[in-house]
């Protein structure tokens, strides 16, 4: 990670399936980062899109399509570097979507894209039910992206609760781990806060973690509590309710401290 402390922004959004309306209330939460400083940007997971399962596929985008055109020009008129959360990817194959991750650098390119491995297929005490590989193909490689503020490991919301994912994205050299999330309000409120601050502490990692917010019109409700998380597991900044922005400071120095005086990751020892 580049020697100079910089902001990080994660972003919450009430995410509807008006895409005109989500990609405008992006944009303005964006400046609105930015403006306060900001280098660092994270969208929540599927910020353009939630809507009904039958106009997923027709919602779909390839990847230079217009959502991240836009994406890219705000990140170059802005220029920060913007990790936009996750979007309905189109199979050139014409299969299911994937959930796609997109990282764009300060000068609207590409840097690089994650499509989401774990599928949230899970039925919860009637609260919850959702089959996301009934509406999704399965990304099957861990990503990392090197941009101007450091090199970023990237994952989307339930890959959460797979530790040994962030630790393979920590041995290919992420410095900081971006979750753009639509966590739901039952799992959440049980598990959000603590899943990031272990997967913070296990890995010594800053965490960025955007998160949709209510109310919800299609697919269950969701948690809120966008966060960033310091690699002791402190939580720096929690986004209120409703449409917000959670900012804090990412101090190179001091994640190279906690690794230099508590050295777990190379205290390490597999066993078979």
């Amino acid at each position: 990670m580049p020697g100079r402390a910089f902001l990080a922004a994660s972003v919450q959004m009430r995410c509807t399936d008006d895409k005109r309306r989500n990609l405008e209330r992006a944009s303005d939460l964006v400046r609105a980062a930015a403006a306060r400083g900001a280098r660092l940007i994270v969208l929540p997971e599927l910020f353009c899109w939630r809507g009904p399962p039958e106009r997923q596929a027709a919602e779909a985008e390839p990847l230079d399509g217009p959502t991240i055109a836009r994406m890219g020009a705000l990140a170059r008129e802005l220029k920060v570097v913007l990790v936009a959360g996750s979007i309905l990817e189109r199979d050139p194959d014409g299969r299911l979507p994937f959930n796609t991750s997109v990282v764009l650098a300060e000068d609207g390119s590409l840097l690089g894209r994650y499509r989401k491995i774990h599928l949230f297929d899970v039925e919860i005490g009637g609260a919850v039910s959702v089959r996301e590989s009934e509406r999704f193909a399965a990304g099957g490689e861990p990503v990392c992206v090197d941009t101007s503020v450091g090199r970023l490991g990237l994952s989307i919301c339930y890959d959460l609760r797979f530790p040994e994912l962030y630790r393979r994205l920590v041995e290919d050299g992420a410095e900081l781990l971006c979750v753009p999330s639509a966590f739901t309000f039952t799992t959440g409120a049980a598990h959000w806060e603590l899943l990031l601050r272990a997967r913070a502490v296990e890995n010594q990692c800053y965490v960025v973690a955007p998160n949709q917010t209510g109310p919800v019109e299609h697919g269950p409700n969701v948690y809120g509590h966008s966060a960033i998380v310091d690699p002791w597991g402190t939580v720096l900044a929690c986004a209120p309710d409703g449409e917000s922005i959670a900012v804090a400071l990412v101090d190179p120095a001091d994640q190279a401290a906690v690794r230099r005086q508590l050295p777990a990751l190379a205290h390490r020892r597999l066993v078979s």
